[in-house]
């Protein structure tokens, strides 16, 4: 029952797209413009950062919360560590499904990474830090957010089985493959030298 219930939960917390909202409120379908993705770094594009930021801020904490709910209901079940952690990471799962496959918008949705990123938060403090890192600090050095996307991963896969075993390292691992068919036209994109690259977003004008 308990796995039902991080299912569910995980999923209709990741239906609640940042993007969705903003766009009603400018008018204006961000999976259909720019770059054709639902998430920040389009809306960023699009918008400014302002508008980015708050995409960010719903579809990163979003994924925060859908962990923290989970663990307040299933508290005083007895469950052991390993068997929370295992939950903690399901939901995790289906908060990305959610949020790339949501009911909300014709099951179209965006490519997980901030969701992801709100769920390390809750996950553990050491994965949180060092898959960030990863992404922050690798994104910046290549000006590609998608490379640092990746490799965010291949840091998730490797922290989960090390501080948490091999269940958690197969989800990981499940959402790394998600990940590559969510970003595959990014790296095609990126081999015909036409990716948006993070330097030309910053030049932007905030709007």
């Amino acid at each position: 029952m308990v796995y039902i219930l991080s299912v569910v939960i995980g999923y209709l917390f990741g239906c609640v797209h940042g993007s969705q909202i903003v766009g009603k409120y400018k008018k204006v379908d961000i999976k259909k413009t720019g770059v054709k993705n639902s998430g920040a770094s389009n809306t960023t594009i699009l918008l400014g950062f302002k508008y980015g930021i708050i995409v960010a801020f719903i579809d990163i904490f979003k994924a925060t919360l859908s962990i923290l709910f989970l663990l307040y209901i299933i508290q005083g079940h007895g469950l052991a560590k390993e068997e929370t952690v295992i939950l903690v990471y399901l939901t995790t799962l289906f908060v990305v499904i959610g949020h790339n496959y949501p009911v909300t918008m014709n099951f179209r949705g965006g490519k997980g990474t901030a969701s992801l990123v709100g769920a390390f938060l809750a996950i553990d403090w050491k994965v949180a830090v060092i898959c960030i890192g990863t992404l922050l600090v690798l994104s910046l050095v290549t000006d590609y957010l998608v490379v640092g996307v990746f490799l965010m991963y291949i840091a998730f896969i490797v922290t989960s089985l090390y501080f948490f075993g091999a269940v958690t390292g197969g989800i990981a691992f499940l959402l790394f493959l998600i990940s590559l068919i969510m970003h595959w036209e990014n790296y095609r994109r990126i081999f015909a030298k036409d990716e948006t690259r993070i330097s030309s977003v910053f030049r932007k004008k905030t709007a």
